[in-house]
């Protein structure tokens, strides 16, 4: 059976592009368990309150629940779910997964194929990290459901790739920082070392792992704050290409202020004569799937629209 097509192609709730992670977040919070535990269950009101959270950070802006994917990710063949009577979901409903004792956990045939080749779980954890989330968020969203994505990758030999990835154009970065002229659309940031700009990074807007193209006009030039900021929802870009900073954050500093806080409303820097700016349906989709909260309505100026 080839686990990674079925990880890469797990069949997920679709309304207008909307991003419905739920079944990747459940199945990668699954594999650290497994990687903790290989014969542990995830008993659902256990869980619930953590998955919660990881949905609220990770998944889309809209109000969702754990018990979606705790029941329907049976139907993908990775996923088997017993109660205090025995085998089988007892459904979705929140209620029946707590009092019945619902627990979960990897299917048989997933749990023996990790035993007979440990390398998979590397393999898994990889592929539903590029298909469903940015680079910017794989190290912490690892770290968050608990996943050594380090020693799971040490006992990888050749590094295979699978059909289900897309290919990543490798001059986006060099397109869109020259685009902007190697600075940070955001605050203008540009350091360098040397002849060699450090700390500046190419952006998708709306992102690559949710078939963004690696086209200028689906990227910004950001420094590595505003670039895992913006991939987190904390900003985002509104109309008239002015910047937008969520009301849902929170932050007291000086520091808070100055890098955060103070861009809301300004315009974003660039691009250069010539160079497409960012394309109005990848801006959408971004405030849409991935801002969180409303924007913050700058002291100042005029409202900012979305």
């Amino acid at each position: 059976m080839d686990w990674l097509d079925r990880v890469a192609r797990l069949r997920r709730w679709t309304k207008g592009g909307e991003r419905a992670p739920h079944k990747p977040l459940l199945l990668l919070y699954a594999l650290g368990g497994y990687q903790r535990d290989a014969e542990g269950e995830l008993r659902y009101s256990a869980v619930e309150e953590e998955l919660k959270r990881l949905l609220a950070e990770y998944g889309p802006p809209r109000p969702t629940t754990p018990a979606y994917p705790f029941h329907h990710l049976v139907s993908d063949g990775v996923w088997e779910v017993r109660t205090d009577r025995g085998p089988g979901s007892p459904g979705s409903g929140i209620g029946v997964l707590r009092s019945s004792g619902a627990a979960g956990r990897l299917a048989p045939a997933l749990r023996e194929s990790l035993a007979e080749d440990p390398a998979l779980l590397g393999r898994m954890a990889r592929v539903l990290l590029d298909v469903n989330f940015p680079s910017s968020l794989h190290a912490e969203l690892c770290e968050a459901v608990g996943l050594d994505l380090e020693r799971a990758e040490t006992v990888l030999a050749g590094g295979a790739d699978t059909a289900a990835r897309r290919r990543r154009d490798r001059r986006m970065r060099e397109l869109i920082l020259t685009a902007y002229e190697f600075q940070c659309a955001f605050c203008g940031y540009d350091g360098a070392l040397g002849a060699s700009a450090v700390g500046l990074e190419a952006a998708h807007v709306r992102w690559w792992s949710h078939e963004g193209p690696d086209e200028v006009d689906n990227g910004l030039c950001l420094c590595s704050l505003h670039h895992k900021l913006f991939d987190k929802g904390v900003l985002g870009l509104g109309e008239g290409h002015r910047i937008l900073v969520s009301d849902r954050f929170v932050g007291r500093s000086e520091a808070s202020h100055r890098h955060v806080l103070a861009l809301s409303g300004r315009p974003v820097l660039g691009p250069q004569p010539g160079r497409p700016p960012v394309a109005d349906r990848h801006r959408a989709w971004h405030v849409q799937q991935v801002f969180h909260g409303t924007p913050r309505q700058p002291a100042d100026r005029e409202p900012v629209l979305v």
